[in-house]
């Protein structure tokens, strides 16, 4: 029995730690206390040049675990052999919770991302989420944009803003969403997002940025909701539909 709990609560722990690359990434991190940070992992093969001097002095600094790694374990840790230059760090967000905490909220206001693969569009949408009126973002594992240093910089500062919610598929979040309403934008929608009737808990769904909403998501939906657009414009870019649903009042 003590040894599941403690199982569970390791597997909890580590699911709210998000991995990020990058010796420029690293040095912004570290130099901000505001984010908790739970390990540094560098390559043994890495020269001490003075960005690694400053990375390993900001982290005794903070007084951090370091841990050192032959090339290919820190690839694998940072799952991006091409482009993490040696350093990765593990980052406790408070802000990046598991979806299944949504069903503890009373009300709430969220986009859900349907098949977001661009880092810039979700670092963009987590920038306008966190200046709007949205209360979180869910954001599947499967067949989504992973958390990057690319989406760190289009975020520009916001990642660890507004909560995260993260699920393996977006399914698995609307069915268990008791009493919510559930709208897929599409630009083939009846009906448009000035014309929406408030209610306590509103979730609206983002599709891929070539097509759209999944049939299997949308079939979840309570309704399908669009932008009007003048003079032939046929859509927006999935980013800039995120920044106006986020500031609509």
């Amino acid at each position: 029995m003590k040894d599941s709990k403690e199982y569970l609560e390791k597997k909890a722990f580590f699911e709210r730690v998000i991995t990020l690359y990058g010796r420029n990434v690293a040095i912004e991190l570290l130099q901000d206390d505001s984010i908790t940070i739970h390990k540094l992992h560098l390559a043994k093969t890495n020269k001490p040049d003075s960005t690694i001097k400053k990375i390993l002095l900001l982290a005794k600094q903070r007084n951090l675990e370091i841990t050192y790694h032959d090339k290919t374990a820190l690839s694998r840790i940072s799952k991006n052999a091409k482009q993490d230059q040696g350093v990765a760090l593990d980052i406790l967000s408070k802000t990046y919770q598991n979806a299944q905490e949504i069903q503890n909220l009373k009300k709430f206001r969220l986009i859900a991302l349907d098949g977001v693969q661009n880092p810039q569009n979700l670092g963009m949408i987590i920038r306008s989420c966190a200046a709007g009126n949205i209360d979180g973002i869910i954001l599947p594992k499967k067949n989504s944009a992973k958390i990057s240093p690319l989406v760190v910089k289009a975020s520009a500062g916001t990642l660890f803003k507004i909560p995260i919610y993260f699920c393996n598929t977006l399914k698995e979040v609307l069915e268990n969403l008791d009493g919510a309403k559930i709208y897929a934008l599409s630009s083939y929608a009846k009906h448009n997002i000035y014309d929406l009737e408030k209610s306590q808990k509103e979730v609206f769904i983002l599709g891929n940025e070539s097509e759209g909403v999944t049939k299997e998501v949308e079939a979840l939906c309570n309704d399908s909701l669009k932008i009007p657009m003048n003079r032939g414009v046929e859509s927006l870019n999935v980013a800039v539909t995120a920044s106006l649903i986020a500031f609509m009042q």
